[in-house]
């Protein structure tokens, strides 16, 4: 582990003063008891309801969490604080990754997951910190399909080990918000740190396309 790592979150029932109920969310179960289940992280400006139908068209039937993100830059909902385009305040953004971890598990234990496979997706700011989360906490979000996402933590390392954390890195190649030589520094970082991450880029800008969206689906669907 590196010097800047954080130590591990204390995660059972509804930690470090966290309350579910004041946290905007949405749950929706899936079509059976045992189904997978999505957590959807929105983009900028979004919220946790146009975000959620990623997660059934992800994975047809899973049961969906989709909560909204609780920092505002003027009116838009984010997922943690920016000092510019693409700058952000990695404290911040550890902060964040902690108190996502935090909720994940209370939901896990709220709504009865058990020992349901849990995947989280996300676009731009919700990719962000899937990954965040991912990198500071592996036990609690193992797997990311991540839509326009980049490197979350600056100049900084404070990853420990991802033995068995898998990301599937989803950008377009000419992307400004999302550039390549971020996603370079993720994938190099995250492997480096024992994650298997698998990178698939596209012309262009962005967002998410068709074919990017049924390699994720492929993708998830070789692990659940």
């Amino acid at each position: 582990m590196s010097a800047d790592a954080p130590p591990p979150v204390e995660l059972t029932g509804e930690p470090n003063g966290l309350d579910l109920d004041a946290w905007p969310h949405t749950f929706t179960e899936g079509a059976s008891p045992d189904a997978p289940v999505v957590l959807t992280l929105h983009g900028t400006g979004g919220d946790e309801h146009e975000i959620a139908a990623l997660g059934t068209a992800l994975v047809p039937g899973a049961a969906v969490l989709s909560p909204r993100g609780r920092v505002k830059e003027g009116p838009a909902n984010r997922w943690f604080r920016r000092l510019g385009e693409g700058v952000f305040d990695v404290d911040d953004v550890i902060a964040r990754a902690g108190e996502l971890a935090a909720f994940v598990t209370a939901a896990r234990e709220r709504y009865g997951f058990g020992e349901r496979p849990l995947i989280a997706t996300g676009f731009s700011n919700g990719a962000n910190i899937a990954l965040a989360t991912a990198l500071l906490h592996p036990a609690v979000l193992p797997r990311v399909v991540a839509f326009s996402g980049m490197y979350p933590f600056g100049d900084r390392d404070p990853i420990g080990d991802l033995a068995g954390v898998e990301l599937l890195l989803l950008n377009g190649t000419g992307d400004p918000m999302a550039p390549a030589a971020s996603v370079d520094v993720l994938e190099r970082t995250a492997g480096q740190h024992g994650a298997s991450v698998a990178r698939r880029g596209r012309p262009g800008g962005h967002g998410i396309d068709r074919a990017e969206l049924q390699s994720a689906q492929q993708w998830v669907a070789a692990r659940i």
